[in-house]
């Protein structure tokens, strides 16, 4: 039975963005998925990454990917690290579900994938990265909410291209490990939307994740 992580991250249980969360996994679950939830405002938890992730003793001069290098060989990492890097051990999918902020992800989900992404785990101390990344042969993909108007986006227009915007995250974080990387779930604007518009909206994500199977592929290993 395929497995799913959704790592969430906004700080109104009640948001549109929660809302479209809860049809993914709800949806998901439909598919034949297992799913978990890793609700980060809900958990409270800490977007730094620091000595504290670790509970082996430290060099003096701290170096944080080092650290996380040896936790990862002793299994030394603190609680809730290493709670949340077997749930993504555990995944065949990953999705990010989050409020677009700054044209990027909210800081506590940044603070994750620092924390989360550990080196010697994801990538980098005897794992490889992109086509040799520890998550080949895994999907991810990003269900986000924006405050612009669809309108606002594409070439030349106010709020630039969405691939550009997107691919420190999909380029720089998914495929970087060695995620298939499917095309993201973008509700525009919810804010400004009629009760209406919001449940068509909620539609187009239960169809998005009743279809991932022949959803477009942004990054993927095969690639090179």
């Amino acid at each position: 039975m395929p497995h799913a992580l959704i790592v969430h991250a906004h700080p109104e249980p009640n948001s549109f963005c929660s809302a479209q969360m809860r049809e993914a996994a709800r949806t998901l679950t439909e598919q034949g998925y297992t799913v978990e939830i890793s609700d980060l405002y809900g958990m409270g938890w800490n977007a730094e990454l620091g000595r504290g992730d670790f509970t082996h003793p430290l060099a003096d001069f701290f170096k944080p990917q080092a650290e996380q290098v040896r936790a990862v060989q002793e299994g030394t990492f603190a609680p809730e690290v290493a709670a949340e890097l077997e749930k993504l051990r555990r995944a065949d999918l990953l999705v990010f579900s989050f409020p677009m902020w700054w044209f990027s992800l909210p800081a506590l989900l940044k603070g994750w994938v620092d924390r989360v992404f550990a080196m010697g785990a994801a990538y980098g101390g005897g794992v490889g990265t992109f086509a040799q990344g520890a998550f080949r042969g895994r999907r991810a993909l990003l269900l986000f909410t924006t405050g612009s108007l669809e309108e606002y986006f594409g070439p030349g227009r106010r709020d630039g291209e969405m691939d550009t915007l997107l691919f420190h995250i999909q380029h720089g974080m998914f495929y970087f490990v060695g995620y298939t990387v499917l095309a993201p779930v973008v509700s525009f604007a919810p804010v400004r939307q009629t009760p209406e518009e919001r449940e068509a909206q909620l539609r187009k994500v239960r169809r998005a994740f009743a279809e991932l199977g022949t959803r477009q592929v942004i990054f993927d290993f095969q690639e090179g």
